[in-house]
């Protein structure tokens, strides 16, 4: 399948899976920052979508996301999935708010 790199888990409709980049834990002056101050990741990796949603005249709505880009998620929201003792977030192909181009 060319939608999935994580083949545990396969998300329904227009969700894609992703996981968090890692916090900041070090200042741009070289300060270790304690994790009340590191704030919330709002950049994650895509590593699984789903075959997207289908509109009114039952056509299929490509996702407009791919597995392995970098997303900027909303503050908010997102479902926690654990998978390997990994924390993952389902969103919805409509709720990520931009992907980062080289």
């Amino acid at each position: 399948l060319q939608h999935i790199s994580f083949w545990k888990f396969l998300p329904m409709f227009d969700r894609v899976l992703v996981e968090r980049l890692a916090a900041e834990t070090m200042s741009k002056g070289g300060i270790m920052l304690p994790e009340k101050a590191q704030g919330k990741v709002l950049q994650a990796t895509v590593v699984a979508v789903g075959p997207g949603s289908t509109n009114q005249k039952g056509k299929l709505t490509p996702m407009s996301v791919k597995v392995g880009e970098t997303v900027l998620l909303p503050e908010y929201g997102g479902t926690k999935v654990d998978l390997e003792d990994k924390e993952y977030f389902l969103f919805r192909d409509a709720d990520i708010l931009g992907k980062y181009v080289e």
